[in-house]
C-alpha cells in the first residue's frame, strides 16, 4: 500500500509541474499576442521605419521555443531520437564487455 501511496504522490507532483509549465507558457503567449498592438500603434504613431517588426519577430520566435519546451517538440531529431540513439550506444557498449 505504501508503494502505491508514494507512485500517487508522484504522479501528482509530475502533474502539477505540467500544469504550471503549460499556465507559465499561456500567460507569455498572452502577454506577447497583447503587446503586438502596442509595438503596432507605437510604430505608427512615432517613425515611419518599420521597426516594431524586430521586437515582434524576436519575440515571437521566444514565443516559439517556449512553446517548444512546453509542448516537447522534437523538431530536429524526431520523437523517439533520443531513445534510439541510447539504444545503440548500449549496444554497442556490449562488445566491449
Amino acid at each position: 500500500m505504501k508503494t502505491n501511496k508514494n507512485y500517487n504522490q508522484r504522479a501528482y507532483e509530475r502533474a502539477q509541474k505540467r500544469v504550471k509549465e503549460l499556465r507559465c507558457f499561456y500567460q507569455h503567449l498572452a502577454i506577447y499576442v497583447l503587446f503586438i498592438p502596442f509595438f503596432v500603434w507605437l510604430n505608427l504613431h512615432g517613425s515611419d521605419f518599420p521597426w516594431a517588426i524586430f521586437p515582434i519577430v524576436g519575440w515571437g520566435l521566444g514565443v516559439l521555443s517556449h512553446a517548444a519546451e512546453t509542448f516537447e517538440w522534437k523538431i530536429l531529431f524526431g520523437r523517439d531520437w533520443e531513445e534510439r540513439k541510447i539504444k545503440e550506444f548500449m549496444d554497442n557498449d556490449d562488445i566491449y564487455l
